[in-house]
């Protein structure tokens, strides 16, 4: 067929005889001039321009979108690109039609397309190069365009062409296409006049682009790259190279930030309140509030959702049409011949333009593409908007957190538990609801619409199909609402386990020690058993779930075509058939998503009432200095928006401005005596919000510049003074006086220590400029020098919560310090002394308070209790009772109050005695003993890893990346191998035979339905009537039976999953208890608590309820698109060809995302916890932080908290995104290939509507396999952690001899030779007693000292076989212990430890948890250790409860506790390791006393602290560096002058 441009069948085709301007063809060839003008002038500006791009200016202004109508041309340059396609479709079609080839109908349209995208390519590489005055060609092209497209049309109205013709419409839209390109191309002249002005208009790019630091780009990309996510590439490429990090996503753009969102939900919340200031019962509404300030956005996305919705629909439809024509064509092939219709100018009416198969195929492809990138769309707005709302909601709690009235904190009417709930929970629920906000208006339509199409479809019997839907949808809201209850209940058992966890491993030593550890083990179990019970209805429920959605379909299905078949005389079409197949999976969704959506809807109602109740909850009183504060803050984020973030961070200019503000607020109350008088209270009386008066009648003053003391008993009252002064409670009546130079900040030190989750220097600096000797002058002062050296990393060590544990002493020296170092006139201390012993309170006294206090004349408040300080004060407050007893020096006391003064005098001389007496009681050194051997282990532990790492580190830069990248992309299979084998071979195999066997199932349905309805449809020749109506009835019933398995099916393989998974988990928490509890001590010193605590709290949660729905997911999409492209094949096997090139692409995205995924996802997590600490932490410390006004420094901290963690997620979800829309993308090009081949070398029409099915369905689950995929991988970390400590070596539990060879009452005398002992903690470490011998007689009483690390509590380890004895022996009574079962030994002897242990439960368990002993053994105990009235008088007496960690009972009280414990156990050999040396004198002479006497007749072992309570044993033994030096009585050891023992106890006097 030979070619021509007009086609050479008709010879008028070059006839002009009629005028120019009449000929179609010419008027068709004019069409191509502009498109051929554009493309010679712009492509040399391109390659010349491509050339030099890479001198452009910075980095981010390649994205800087700055010409007006923007997203306007974007829209319509693709709405001009789509009708190109259907002018090029309409002239093939037309052309195919005519005898011979007539290009002039498809080739200007070609040209069009290739110029129109050109064009865009073209604006954009001008418009981020910034030259504008290029856009004129564009200008031109437009115009041209414009007027020959308008040529062709007035030509068309001339012909009188109908409008129902396509052509002529085609040509109308392009006209008015051009004409809209025209005029925004006007409008860039007129905006930015870079031509025909004589000054052009200056810009500047917006912020963000200036600050490198913004890598989030979304808002600032063009419209495809914001619809594809493509500036997302970058970085998700780049993480293959090196690991995502904070740095690598940079900051938030200002529109995102918490506090751009937190003014405007601030400034709507407002409104609200001024709305309802008048009516008293009304609460403002945060719903009103929310919708005010993040509502466009939500109406955006919501509109995005309902397109995606309704081009959804074009998937049935397409399908439903190219089943129909394609069935058509067939049967027609038969019967017509070749005609073929002769006119030069055949136009196409729409109608015979859409029943061609291959335009169908490519409108289906594009219907796709489009819905999907709508639906992305939809999505990411709506997770934006959430973040945005998270970001406000986290600012308005936290700044109201910072204004609560204390009272309302310590009343318990707020608990800190309410507002970590608050933090972590109810702003969390709200952001989900509005992720899922759209598809509460969504689906309804959506519901509404589908239902219509099957009636169409199919008439009655479709509603029988919706009908089975819609009753089936309550149910699953049923289930959804019992999942929840089960996740509860699960959570309050895992709660109680995980208490009863940390309780043993906090007690590990003491269990091990008294062989206590399987019955702490058997009560985890049983706790843990219940949890599994729960969590065992909660796997059915989920189970239910899956099945429901898997089963609802085929059901819908089944009623619907057996309705059908046995309805209507006609037989079921392919076309219908498989259309209204595809409608039922679109329905599905929605109705499975509403339970969802319903719930969280209501989660989102209680949240919204949780926080109403805590932003109207009362507010600390408004004192004038308070009020200026706060406005200052909020102005000044008002008054720079662009520049807020810098206002707040530099400390300077706010505390300028603070201080500009608030000197005239402060003239007024001026007392006269000015500078004398820091602070006067008149008159008052303060409450804690009880209205009740804690404090009456306050009338005092604090002199400047010296130091105040206040004294009292407990509880009269003293602290509450001190807050009532800095205004933290609440006036009554009364003025508090501030000199006005004194009151912008305090230095406070409360009572109960309180630490920032921070390294030690920034908890003392505490936002103060850092100044070297300032800050080692208050170290010293408060002897934290020789804590910190103990430290791993010194004062750069993380202390707090998720940092090291210290103790009280230390925690509170910290605290001190702080107040201390802050350059502030007035320190308010508040019983700095309470947890620290004599020396240092002397050293704080002398070298802090005296000396560094007084120096720099600051005045000082001092609340204390030890008496002996008394003579240092300038001025002495007494109180009593909450009034003021007496005030004044304490020359005037003694003169005006002799009686006061002379109970004072008495009480300091028994507080003088008690000083001489414990002049060792040196609690530092023991609490900076443990501390170093908490720390010790650690740190050479960290080493040996860093060693480790830096090794790893070496090989990797010889190998260079590659085999750090392998590592990065590889699955975990060998840890997926483990679980799964964990849950047991049966159950695996179970589960993979019937997923296979369900899939199988599900394809034949499909199968089965495409060969009857071709059947049926090949059957319609002239057969009898009878055949056909048992064929139906046999269909019918294979299709009945196969739908009623597929279903059992679905149950089937739901339920052994999920039965596979809690099998698994509960074999990984058995093994792991077991193995943890059976270690050996050394690990517990060497592995942090949390870390152990970790692996038994969020990764046994992993493994009990995400990894078993996970692992179902994946299995379920993988073997879905599996079964969808084997159909395919099957239905046409040349779609294996076109399955190559999209299964690599496939495979570097799931690849590349994998890995980004996780890191974000890491990040994503890492950046939440500090952000929920910080908030705890506040809530903790608010008086401090109020008394130090650090208010806008922790806002402008919690801000950048909360920003971190929300760019995380952000980058998070949109490389969720970006995933989503190319596999989108992929399933749409496998729709395209499966739709053409099959049109093309199919044959069969119901295979043809099978295949295309199969592909839809391919769209909606490739993603998922890849997002399972990357979520299975994170998860199964868990189970790689829990494996890490499987594979730990336990305590070896078996001794030689038989527990039934071991006499019942051994040890009977409790003699024991120590033979040549050689003792080390592990086998690469060094000994630590070398060849020990001793020999202790029968009921002797011994004591053993030494310094610090001689090895004195190694020995008494060695007793029990917790350390490693590699040579020598210890034998007592005749038998060597290394022989023993550990269980019979360590159950046979007791110990005393140094810091007493308490388990929660009662008293009886604490004594007997063995339950043992009768009721008078354990009284006679309690009587032994002084205990017995007390116990007496609690409510239950032996059966009165006992909290956590024994804290209702003070330190001493426990101690004897463990003393009675050791007493009830009939023990004839008694080891008590330095066990006075956390208790006070009267306790300690109780214990002396009852060694003496209730262990008269037993072998006592003291290791001792205090030289002088060992003074009256019968043998004495000084060790020194794991050696004996001196082992003979106290007496005859005393007199060798020269002698270590001696010494020590000179030492000691």
């Amino acid at each position: 067929m030979k070619v021509a441009f007009c086609g050479n069948d008709n010879a008028s085709a070059y006839d002009i005889s009629a005028g120019v301007l009449k000929n179609v063809c010419f008027v068709d060839a004019l069409n191509l001039v502009p498109h051929v003008f554009l493309l010679f002038i712009t492509f040399p500006i391109l390659f010349i321009g491509w050339g030099s791009q890479s001198s452009k200016v910075q980095i981010h202004h390649n994205t800087w979108l700055h010409f007006p109508g923007h997203n306007l041309r974007w829209i319509l340059t693709f709405t001009l690109l789509f009708v190109h396609v259907c002018e090029i479709a309409e002239g093939i079609v037309s052309d195919a039609q005519m005898k011979s080839r007539h290009l002039h109908l498809f080739l200007p349209a070609m040209m069009g397309f290739v110029a129109a995208t050109t064009a865009i390519v073209y604006y954009h590489n001008i418009e981020t190069s910034n030259f504008p005055k290029l856009l004129l060609a564009l200008f031109l092209y437009w115009i041209m365009a414009f007027v020959t497209k308008t040529i062709k049309l007035v030509r068309y109205c001339e012909d009188g062409v109908p409008l129902s013709q396509l052509r002529f419409c085609i040509t109308g839209i392009m006209v008015i296409l051009y004409g809209l390109l025209m005029a925004v191309e006007i409008n860039v002249i007129r905006v930015r006049r870079y031509v025909f002005f004589m000054n052009p208009q200056k810009v500047k790019p917006p912020e963000d682009l200036q600050d490198l630091g913004v890598r989030f780009l979304q808002p600032f990309v063009n419209l495809l790259s914001k619809a594809t996510y493509w500036w997302m590439n970058t970085l998700i490429i780049s993480a293959h190279k090196k690991p995502i990090d904070l740095k690598a996503i940079g900051k938030l753009p200002i529109a995102m930030r918490a506090l751009t969102n937190y003014v405007c939900l601030k400034e709507a919340y407002e409104e609200q309140k001024k709305k309802v200031a008048n009516q008293p019962n009304q609460i403002p509404s945060i719903w009103l509030a929310m919708y005010r300030a993040f509502g466009r956005p939500i109406l955006l996305s919501s509109t995005f959702r309902y397109l995606a919705d309704l081009l959804g629909f074009a998937g049935p439809l397409c399908i439903s049409g190219i089943v129909q024509s394609f069935q058509n064509t067939s049967q027609n092939a038969t019967n017509t011949t070749g005609k073929s219709k002769e006119t030069s100018n055949s136009y196409l009416s729409s109608q015979d333009f859409l029943g061609n198969v291959y335009v169908l195929a490519v409108l289906l492809f594009l219907a796709l593409i489009l819905q999907r990138t709508f639906l992305q769309a939809s999505y990411y707005v709506t997770i934006e908007t959430g973040i945005n709302l998270r970001g406000a909601l986290l600012a308005m709690i936290y700044n109201k957190i910072l204004r609560l009235s204390t009272s309302n904190l310590s009343m318990g009417e707020m608990t800190l538990g309410q507002i970590n709930n608050l933090v972590a929970i109810e702003t969390n629920q709200l952001m989900w609801f509005l992720f899922l906000c759209p598809n509460l208006w969504a689906m309804p339509v959506q519901i509404i619409m589908g239902v219509i199409l099957l009636y169409n479809l199919l008439g009655v019997s479709a509603l029988v199909g919706a009908a089975v839907i819609v009753l089936l949808a309550p149910i699953q809201y049923f289930i959804a609402t019992k999942l929840a209850e089960a996740q509860k209940s699960t959570l309050d058992y895992s709660t109680e386990r995980l208490k009863k966890t940390n309780e043993i491993l906090k007690g590990i030593k003491l269990l091990k020690l008294y062989a206590w550890e399987h019955i702490f083990c058997t009560s985890v179990e049983e706790t843990r058993t219940k949890e599994l019970i729960s969590l065992k209805t909660f796997a059915l429920y989920t189970s239910l779930s899956i099945f429901m959605n898997a089963a609802i379909p085929i059901a819908a299905v089944l009623a619907t075509f057996v309705t059908y078949e046995y309805q209507n005389e006609t037989t079921l079409q392919p076309a219908q058939a498989f259309a209204s197949l595809s409608l039922f999976h679109i329905l599905v969704t929605p109705l499975f998503l509403l339970s969802t959506v319903v719930r969280f809807a209501v989660k989102a109602i209680i949240s919204v009432q949780k926080l109403n109740e805590f932003f109207i909850s009362d507010e600390i009183g408004d004192d004038s200095w308070r009020s200026a504060e706060s406005s200052v803050t909020y102005e000044s984020c008002k008054k720079h928006t662009g520049l807020h973030t810098k206002a707040i961070n530099r400390k300077q200019p706010l505390r300028h401005q603070l201080d500009s503000y608030e000197q005239p607020l402060r003239r007024q109350p001026r007392p006269l005596e000015i500078d004398d008088i820091a602070i006067k209270v008149t008159n008052g009386y303060f409450s804690w919000g009880s209205g009740l008066a804690t404090l009456s009648n306050i009338n005092i003053r604090i002199p400047t510049g010296q130091m105040t003391m206040i004294v009292g008993q407990v509880g009269c009252g003293k602290s509450s003074l001190l807050l009532a002064i800095l205004g933290e409670m609440q006036t009554l009546e009364g003025k508090v006086h501030w000199n006005n130079r004194n009151r912008y900040s305090v230095a406070y030190a409360a009572q109960k220590p309180w630490l920032l989750n921070a390294t030690v220097e920034e908890n003392i600096i505490f936002g103060s400029p850092f100044n070297k000797q300032r800050y080692k002058a208050v170290t010293d002062a408060c002897s934290l020098q020789p804590d910190i050296d103990l430290l791993p990393f010194g004062d750069q060590t993380e202390i707090g919560e998720r940092g090291i544990n210290l103790s009280g002493g230390q925690r509170q020296r910290i605290c001190v310090a702080r107040a201390l170092y802050q350059n502030t006139n007035i320190v308010f201390l508040d019983d700095p002394f309470s947890a620290l012993d004599i020396h240092l309170s002397d050293h704080l006294m002398q070298e802090g308070i005296l000396k560094f206090l007084q120096e720099d004349k600051r005045t000082l408040i001092l609340v204390t209790h030890k008496l002996q300080y008394l003579p240092h004060a300038d001025w002495i407050i007494a109180m009593k009772d909450g009034y003021v007893l007496r005030e004044g020096t304490l020359k005037d006391i003694q003169t005006k109050d002799v009686e006061l003064y002379e109970h004072w005098k008495t009480l300091m001389n028994r507080q003088d005695q008690e000083l001489e007496k414990d002049m060792e009681t040196d609690q530092t050194t023991l609490e900076r003993k443990t501390l170093r051997r908490a720390m010790y282990p650690r740190e050479s532990k960290a080493q040996l890893e860093d060693e480790d790492e830096e090794e790893e580190e070496e090989e990797d830069d010889d190998d260079n990346m590659s085999t750090v990248m392998r590592l990065r992309t590889k699955m975990p299979w060998k840890t997926c191998w483990r679980y799964l084998t964990s849950g047991g071979f049966f159950l695996l195999f179970l589960m993979i035979f019937s997923k296979l066997l369900k899939h199988s199932v599900i394809v034949a349905i499909d199968y089965w339905l495409a060969r009857w309805t071709s059947m049926e449809n090949g059957n319609k020749t002239g057969d009898s009537a009878d055949p056909q109506r048992s064929n139906k009835s046999y269909h019918v019933a294979v299709f009945s039976m196969l739908c009623g398995a597929g279903i059992i099916l679905c149950l089937i393989t739901s339920l052994t999953v999920e039965w596979m998974g809690l099998t698994a988990a509960k074999n990984l928490h058995h093994n792991l208890l077991n193995k943890i509890i059976l270690g050996p001590i050394r690990f517990f010193d060497t592995t942090p608590l949390g870390l152990i605590l970790n692996r038994f709290s969020a990764d046994t949660n992993i493994i009990d309820q995400h990894i078993p729905p996970t692992l179902e997911s994946l299995t379920r999409s993988t073997l879905l698109c599996l079964s969808a492209i084997g159909m395919i094949s099957y239905a046409t096997p040349w779609f294996l060809v076109a399955l190559v090139p999209l299964g690599v692409a496939f495979y570097f995205i799931q690849k590349y995302f994998r890995v980004a995924s996780k890191d974000l996802q890491e990040l994503d997590d890492s950046t939440q916890l500090p952000l929920l600490c910080h908030f705890s932490e506040t809530a903790e410390g608010l008086t401090t932080i109020r008394a130090f006004r650090h208010e806008a420094r922790f806002k402008q901290h919690m801000l950048e908290l909360t920003d971190t963690n929300n760019i995380a997620y952000l980058f998070l979800s949109a490389a969720n995104r970006w995933l989503e829309v190319r596999t989108d993308y992929l399933g749409a090009c496998i729709v395209l290939t499966a739709a053409v081949t099959s049109i093309t070398h199919g044959s069969d029409s119901g295979l043809l509507g099978l295949g295309l099915l199969y592909a839809l369905t391919i769209t909606n689950y490739l993603n998922w396999v890849v997002r399972n995929l990357a979520d299975l991988e994170v998860q199964m970390g868990a189970v790689k952690k829990v494996n890490s400590f499987l594979t730990m070596e336990s305590e070896n539990y078996e001794g030689t001899m038989d527990p039934s060879q071991v006499p019942k009452d051994w040890p009977q005398e409790g003699e024991i030779k120590i033979e040549d002992l050689c003792v080390r903690y592990e086998n690469n470490l060094k000994p630590v007693l070398k060849h020990v011998k001793a020999y202790i007689k029968p009921g002797q009483k011994v004591g053993i000292c030494g310094r610090t690390g001689s090895g004195k509590s190694s020995l008494s380890l060695a007793f029990f076989r917790m350390v490693d004895i590699f040579d020598g022996k210890i034998v007592i009574d005749g038998i060597d212990i290394c022989k023993l079962p550990l269980h019979t030994l360590r159950s046979r002897l007791s110990i005393i430890l140094q810091d007493p242990i308490l388990f929660s439960g009662s008293i009886r368990f604490n004594l007997d948890p063995e339950c043992k002993c009768t009721d008078d053994r354990l009284w006679e105990a309690l009587e032994i250790a002084q205990l017995k009235n007390m116990v007496k008088s609690l409510p239950g007496g032996l059966d009165a409860v006992v909290t956590e960690g024994g804290e209702n009972f003070s330190v001493g009280q426990r101690q004897l506790f463990c003393l009675a414990r050791a007493f009830v156990r009939k023990s004839s050999i008694l080891i008590m390791d330095e066990a006075t040396a956390s208790i006070d004198m009267a306790t300690e002479n109780i214990l002396q006393k009852v060694v003496m006497t209730a262990f008269v007749d037993r072998t006592v072992v003291t290791i001792a602290h205090r030289v002088h309570t060992i003074l009256t044993a019968d043998l004495v033994i000084v060790m020194k560096r794991g050696n004996i030096l001196e082992n003979d009585t106290p007496e005859n050891l005393l007199s060798r002058e020269d002698g270590i023992f001696a010494s020590f106890v000179r030492a000691d006097m």
